[in-house]
């Protein structure tokens, strides 16, 4: 059996500065673009993470913090997967992107946006999380030789991490 990883990011911190922006639109702001990379360094340097591949919402400030860990840990762009259904997302839609995974894949970073990112962390383990705060990142292990059967395979807390959470 096959151990993988999953790792499950909210978009970091999103500017508010132009009101009649559309929701899907909106950019990172100044602390986001900080914590962003901050966070893909913590976790690549301070916890050894590595990641074959990325899935992300794509709307603009998910994509952005995408981007920032791609950079991080040196995915490829055919690597980086774009996903809409991840924006809105139900938990239904998060399980479907990750069955949908390339088994080639054994450590994958997935970006999307609350509520449905809190309500997916909250199905998948025993550790629950109030909020998935900007930029935070649930990390769990996954006991299967293939992505397809990720709903009703062994999986595992690893971690949870947040730019504000004091290691």
């Amino acid at each position: 059996m096959k151990i993988r990883s999953l790792l499950i990011v909210r978009h970091a911190k999103s500017s508010w500065d132009d009101l009649s922006q559309k929701d899907f639109d909106r950019l990172l702001n100044d602390r986001g673009k900080k914590d962003a990379p901050a966070m893909a360094k913590r976790l690549h340097k301070e916890k050894n993470v590595e990641l074959d591949a990325i899935i992300s919402s794509t709307a603009k400030r998910a994509f952005a913090t995408a981007k920032f860990f791609a950079d991080e840990f040196d995915i490829k762009k055919k690597n980086i997967i774009e996903w809409p259904e991840l924006y809105e997302a139900s938990i239904d839609k998060f399980y479907n992107a990750v069955i949908n995974l390339d088994d080639d894949y054994t450590s994958v970073a997935l970006f999307s946006h609350n509520p449905g990112i809190t309500a997916f962390v909250n199905q998948l383990t025993k550790t629950r999380v109030d909020d998935m705060p900007t930029c935070a990142v649930f990390a769990l292990h996954i006991k299967t030789n293939s992505w397809k059967d990720f709903e009703t395979a062994e999986k595992e807390f690893w971690f949870f991490d947040y730019p504000k959470n004091i290691i």
